[in-house]
C-alpha cells in the first residue's frame, strides 16, 4: 500500500490581512480618484491607511497592480447585490444597469474614481488602458446579447445597429455620471440612465420601420 500523502492545506488570507487590504483598496480609490493615477501617490495612500509605502507595495507590488486591483475591486460593487454576483440578460440586464445607477448616486467616490481613471486609461502607456479595452470589449457583447434578446426574432435589427446601440448605452451612463459629479443637485443619476436607455432599447426594437436620422 502506497504511503499516505500529506497535503499541504490550501493558504488563505488572514483576516487581519484581508481587512487591511480591502482599506488599502479603499484609500487608493479616494486618491485615484481625487488626483488621477499619475499623480495619486503610494505616499498619499499609506498615509491614509497609517502604513510606510514598503507596507502597501508587500501587499499589492506596485503601483500599476494596485491600480488594477482597485478596478477590479470597483467592479465587484457593481454586482455584489446580484445573486452569484452575475448580471443577467435580457431585459433583466436594463433594469441591472438601472439599478446600477441609483446606488452609483450614493456612491460619488466610486464613481468618480472610474470616471477619472477611464478617461486617464486613454492616453499612452497607461497601465490601465488594456483593462479597460478589455472591459469595454466584455461589455459591449453583454449589451448586445441583451438587445437580441428583448427585439422580435422575426424582425432582428441589422446587426451594426445592434453594436452602435451596445456602445451607446455604456457612453450614456459614463456620460451621465461625469455630468452628475459636476452637478449632483441638478443631474437624476438613476432617472437620466433610465430613460437614455429606454430611448436605445424603443430604437432598437422598433426595428427597420423606426426613423433615422442616417
Amino acid at each position: 500500500m502506497a504511503p499516505d500523502v500529506v497535503r499541504p492545506r490550501a493558504h488563505r488570507p488572514r483576516a487581519a490581512t484581508v481587512e487591511r487590504r480591502e482599506k488599502i483598496l479603499q484609500a487608493a480609490m479616494e486618491t485615484f480618484g481625487a488626483r488621477g493615477y499619475h499623480n495619486g501617490s503610494l505616499a498619499e495612500v499609506a498615509e491614509r491607511v497609517g502604513m510606510t509605502q514598503a507596507g502597501v507595495l508587500h501587499h499589492f507590488g506596485s503601483k500599476d497592480l494596485l491600480l488594477l486591483e482597485v478596478l477590479e475591486y470597483r467592479d465587484r460593487s457593481d454586482v455584489e447585490h446580484l445573486e452569484g454576483r452575475r448580471p443577467p440578460g435580457g431585459l433583466g440586464l436594463f433594469r441591472h444597469l438601472v439599478k446600477t445607477a441609483r446606488i452609483n448616486a450614493g456612491r460619488p467616490g466610486i464613481v468618480q474614481t472610474y470616471a477619472v481613471l477611464s478617461a486617464e486609461a486613454v492616453t499612452d502607456d497607461h497601465p490601465g488602458q488594456d483593462w479597460f479595452r478589455a472591459r469595454f470589449s466584455t461589455l459591449r457583447q453583454t449589451v448586445s446579447d441583451a438587445l437580441i434578446e428583448v427585439c422580435d426574432a422575426d424582425d432582428l435589427p441589422d446587426p451594426a445597429d445592434v453594436d452602435a446601440a451596445a456602445a451607446s448605452v455604456l457612453a450614456v451612463m459614463d456620460g451621465l455620471q461625469i455630468q452628475w459629479l459636476l452637478a449632483r443637485d441638478v443631474v437624476d443619476l438613476g432617472r437620466s440612465t433610465a430613460l437614455a436607455i429606454e430611448a436605445i432599447l424603443s430604437a432598437v426594437v422598433a426595428g427597420r420601420e423606426r426613423r433615422r436620422l442616417l
